[in-house]
């Protein structure tokens, strides 16, 4: 019979295993009475097999097989004492390739427990047949002395189940053991034997790793998994930019200095090139002088593909953002723009796989100087030379003694930075109450937008003279701006864990921006720069006289094809879980860090219940959408859902979601909801490019953002006026403080200059809501905390100037009066 070979085959295991012998894969402990001092945990966890198809993709990323450049072997065979006093000089080279450091603990509070669904309706009842039903009573009280012994949980940390992890495998083990309908026939066995005193407690142990490892399978596979993420030489995962001898020329100037120029002069000269910059509007620019030079380029980015040939056949120049770069495609000369980016805690690993990547001949770098000793660094990893040039600024700036301090001392030129898209709503409408015209640029609004409004700033016919802008003006337009004036130097930054937080701007965010000042093209030859505030005029000449801080690390970002690996191990964990474990896992050396994975992470979570493969999924996670709109993440949502039916994504499904077509903005609410439409749109066309079959109305969509583009501008245009329409209680309490201020100092215009000097935040930023409904009075009426007739009581006792009471009362009555209003919105609720 069957179930006696089985009984048999039970019995036969059991007598092999209290002789000492093992007949499975499960670890077995030695008896009691053979151990010894010299006792050892059990050691050797079971490794998997990876299938044939994953081993070249392993061999790319581990680095083990890929060829050497052979101008580097000759470097290290003929050069000994060159590389020791090189070493000398730079010693966190030392640890450049080092694979001999331990291994990086793990973080095992990522590790997510597996749910289980056993089955052993094949053994039946075996084990109660050989030995008798076991009481859950006896059961419990093993379990827990099991639990409690020091030495299984020693054995245990030394199979990797840290004190967390052996909690909640013996949680998850009791479960099994107390309500499972029926257990594994040896199991049964040992643990019978232990409740008639028959068997030692620590028997349990090697069913209780079995249980665990099938509950974590990252234990038995922990050693592939930390091959997986050794980023620790990132040259060699691009084997064809290795093969060949590449020469890499720094090009190192602060702004307005014309390193750019001289990169692209030779990219003109090449039969062949790309350039790779940060921006769309720079990759555009770009795009436009090589195509007017007479040089045919195409133009890549995220969200468009332009070719000059009708036939679509790719021209040997390309201008791409740096994300789009191709490392497989071989060049003559290669531009890489902003290098100091490469530590940006975002987007840093797309300049490190470019200069680590690009199949160019010649490797032109433009950056700031701060980059050269640390970009030498990094190519010494790959055995090739840096060449330096180096350029002084075409144009001076000078900062002034004085700060602005009113917005009546505005002038022709002036450009107010703003780190705060409020403060660029509330200076705006101050402009344009004193009758001047101005324009806006802020990092949300579409490219064009802000083409067109620097445009109309740069045009001598126009009226339009100030501008306001956020740092956005940074990089990637061309502005003659003759004073750069600060609003603020504080600005809301990420730090490496992914924190929000508000930090005074650094040197060279400072010297980004205050380059903007004076253009060599324009007709401001001299640049000015100085503050809104007084006391930020100091401060501000601090920060520019201090040198800019070295660059000492890149960034570096798990890619699909390891984090697919990642899975293969992992198969039952969340895409944001692989990614979390991968970067805990992760080992780097002293010129790398692991960019901030947050974004990814909240696009994961969001669409984690959408049943998608990994590889979409991922490609997903990496689409740049701004997490704070709304309604683009409803739409992300949207996509995918659609996606994962293979239901195309047509125009009139488009159409459908976004309301089209779109009315003009009537307020800022209404600009703003159409700056998040335009994004959705950018969304479809990023992923057009990459499931062109699910995403297949790219020119239709293309079209109506180009429509949504004249909206947008127009209703930037009339900026002030959506203001206006936005909140006309701005005058409200702010301004009756103002106007009490302007009647003490008998003057207007100081009064509108200390109105902008006192809605400062942190360091200098304030909110427009804040500003809106600051009074304290306001807020506790709104609060419940006081009642408007008590309030006008205090105020009658306190007040001096009847008509500041006078003016008190009317704010009370309207406050009181929506208070109102709004109880019986409710109750009619």
């Amino acid at each position: 019979m069957p179930k006696d070979r089985q009984i048999r085959g039970v019995r036969r295991a059991l007598r092999g295993a209290r002789r000492g012998r093992s007949t499975s894969a499960i670890p077995m402990c030695p008896s009691p009475s053979k151990r010894s001092s010299t006792y050892r945990p059990i050691s050797g966890l079971k490794q998997h097999i990876l299938e044939a198809d994953l081993r070249p993709a392993i061999q790319r990323v581990y680095g083990a097989t890929l060829h050497a450049n052979s101008r580097a072997a000759r470097f290290t065979a003929g050069g000994s004492c060159h590389v020791s006093g090189w070493l000398h000089k730079h010693p966190r080279a030392r640890n450049v390739s080092s694979s001999s450091s331990p291994p990086k603990a793990p973080d095992t509070s990522l590790f997510v427990p597996v749910s289980l669904k056993t089955d052993f309706s094949m053994d039946g009842s075996v084990g109660a047949e050989l030995t008798q039903p076991l009481s859950k009573e006896e059961l419990l009280k093993v379990l827990n002395r099991f639990y409690k012994r020091k030495e299984m949980q020693k054995l245990a940390a030394d199979h990797g189940l840290d004190a967390r992890l052996f909690h909640q495998a013996f949680i998850s083990f009791r479960k099994h053991v107390l309500e499972g309908s029926a257990l594994p026939a040896d199991l049964h066995i040992i643990l019978s034997d232990i409740c008639c005193g028959a068997g030692h407690i620590d028997d349990i142990y090697p069913y209780f790793m079995r249980h665990s490892k099938q509950i974590f399978p990252m234990l038995d596979c922990m050693e592939d998994l930390r091959k997986i993420s050794d980023l620790r030489v990132p040259a060699n995962w691009y084997p064809e930019a290795r093969a060949i001898q590449r020469k890499v020329i720094f090009h190192a100037g602060p702004t307005n200095s014309g390193k750019t120029y001289h990169a692209i002069q030779r990219l003109l000269a090449a039969k062949s090139g790309v350039y790779c910059g940060p921006l769309k509007l720079l990759a555009h620019e770009i795009f436009e002088k090589t195509n007017n030079a007479g040089v045919p380029c195409d133009l890549v980015t995220g969200e468009e593909r332009t070719f000059m040939d009708l036939e679509g056949r790719a021209s040997g120049h390309v201008a791409c953002t740096i994300e789009m770069c191709s490392v497989n495609t071989p060049y003559e000369v290669a531009v890489i723009d902003e290098i100091q980016m490469i530590r940006d805690l975002s987007r840093g690993w797309a300049w490190t796989r470019a200069l680590m990547g690009l199949c160019a001949e010649e490797i032109h770098v433009c950056g700031e100087a701060a980059a050269i000793d640390f970009i030498r660094e990094l190519m010494y990893t790959t055995g090739e030379e840096v060449e330096v040039h180096t350029y002084t600024r075409l144009t001076p700036f000078s900062i002034l003694d004085q700060a602005v301090e009113s917005l009546d001392n505005l002038r022709e030129g002036d450009c107010i930075v703003c780190f705060s898209k409020n403060d660029i709503y509330s200076i705006s409408r101050q402009i344009e109450i004193r009758g001047l015209e101005c324009a806006v640029i802020y990092g949300s609004l579409p490219p064009t937008t802000k083409l067109s409004q620097a445009k109309k700033f740069n045009d001598p016919d126009d009226p339009c003279k100030i501008m306001v802008a956020t740092d956005a003006i940074g990089m990637g337009l061309n502005l003659s701006i003759k004073r750069i004036i600060f609003n603020s130097l504080v600005k809301p930054n990420v730090n490496e864990k992914g924190e929000k937080h508000m930090e005074t701007i650094s040197t060279s965010q400072a010297l980004q921006i205050a380059g903007r000042a004076g253009r060599f093209s324009s007709k401001f030859k001299e640049g000015e720069v100085t503050t809104m505030h007084r006391d930020d005029l100091p401060v501000l000449k601090e920060i520019l006289s201090q040198a800019v801080e070295p660059i000492e690390t890149a960034g570096l970002h798990p890619t699909a094809e390891q984090i697919e690996m990642f899975a293969y191990h992992l198969p039952d964990a969340t895409l944001s879980n692989l990614v979390d474990i991968f970067v805990s896992l992760s080992q780097v050396d002293g010129l790398y860090f692991v960019c901030n994975i947050d974004d990814f992470k909240f696009l994961a979570d969001m669409i984690q219940h959408i049943p998608l493969n990994l590889r979409s999924r991922y490609v997903f996670c990496t689409a740049p959408i701004n997490k704070k709109q709304t309604f683009v993440c409803t739409s992300f949502l949207k996509f995918a859902r659609q996606f994962s039916r293979d239901e195309p994504l047509t125009f009139d499904w488009v159409c459908r979601h976004v309301s089209w077509p779109l009315a003009h903005p009537k307020n800022i609410k209404d600009l703003v909801h159409l700056e998040a439409v335009h994004d959705v749109l950018d969304l479809y066309l990023w992923l057009s490019y990459r499931f062109m079959d699910m995403f297949p109305d790219t020119a239709l969509i293309r079209e109506i953002q180009r429509e949504l583009d004249d909206i947008i501008q127009q209703g930037v245009q009339n900026i002030t006026r959506l203001i206006r329409a936005t909140d006309t209680s701005l005058t409200s309490p702010v301004r009756t403080q103002s106007s009490r201020s302007g009647q003490l100092s008998g003057n207007s215009g100081a009064a509108d200059g200390r109105y902008l000097t006192n809605s400062r935040g942190p360091r200098g930023q304030r909110d427009l809501g804040e500003m809106t409904d600051s009074s304290l009075a306001n807020r506790l009426v709104r609060d419940g905390l006081l009642t408007p007739d008590l309030l006008r009581q205090l105020q009658r006792e306190f007040s001096k100037d009847p008509k500041e009471d006078s003016t008190n009362q009317q704010v009370l009555d309207t406050e009181h009066h929506n208070n109102n209003n709004k109880g019986k919105k409710r109750r009619k609720k």
